[in-house]
C-alpha cells in the first residue's frame, strides 16, 4: 500500500465530513488562508450585528484605545492596556460562540445549558474587570504615584 504524497493527503478529519463542511476542508496553502480570513471576517461581522455585548464590547475598547494614543503611558503599560482591549473581544467572541452553538442545539431552558451561558458571560466579567484594573493602575502609576 502506497501512502499519498503530502501534497495530496486529505485532512485527517475531512473523510468524515460531507456537504458544505468536506467542500471547505482539506484547502491548502494560499487558498486555505483566503478562506480562513474570509470565515474571520464573517464572524466578526456576524458578533458584531446579532449580539448587543459584542458591539459595547468594541466601541468600549475602540474608544480606549484611542485614548491610549494621547496619553503618557510608557510603552511597557500601553502594551498591556492593548493586550486586555483585545483579550476581552477575543473573550466575547467565544462567549457568543458558545451562546449560538447552545440556542442551535436547543432554546429550551435546561440546566446544562444554562451552566455554559454562565460561564462564559463569567468569563467576560473577569476579562472586563482585568481591563478595568489594569487600566486604574496605569493611571495611577501614571499620574498619581508619579507626583
Amino acid at each position: 500500500m502506497t501512502s499519498p504524497s503530502s501534497n495530496q493527503r486529505p485532512d485527517k478529519f475531512a473523510s468524515h465530513l460531507d456537504g458544505y463542511a468536506a467542500q471547505t476542508k482539506g484547502k491548502k496553502g494560499l487558498k486555505r488562508i483566503i478562506n480562513a480570513a474570509g470565515y474571520s471576517k464573517d464572524g466578526l461581522v456576524a458578533a458584531y450585528q446579532n449580539e448587543a455585548a459584542f458591539r459595547q464590547v468594541a466601541w468600549l475598547n475602540s474608544i480606549l484605545l484611542v485614548v491610549l494614543i494621547f496619553l503618557p503611558f510608557m510603552m511597557p503599560i500601553k502594551m498591556i492596556l492593548v493586550f486586555s482591549s483585545f483579550f476581552s473581544l477575543i473573550v466575547e467572541l467565544f462567549n457568543t460562540g458558545i451562546e449560538a452553538s447552545i440556542d442551535h442545539t436547543s432554546t429550551e431552558h435546561h440546566p446544562l445549558a444554562k451552566i455554559g451561558k454562565d460561564v462564559g458571560s463569567a468569563a467576560q466579567l473577569l476579562a472586563l474587570t482585568m481591563l478595568f484594573l489594569l487600566w486604574m493602575m496605569a493611571l495611577y502609576t501614571t499620574f498619581i504615584n508619579f507626583y
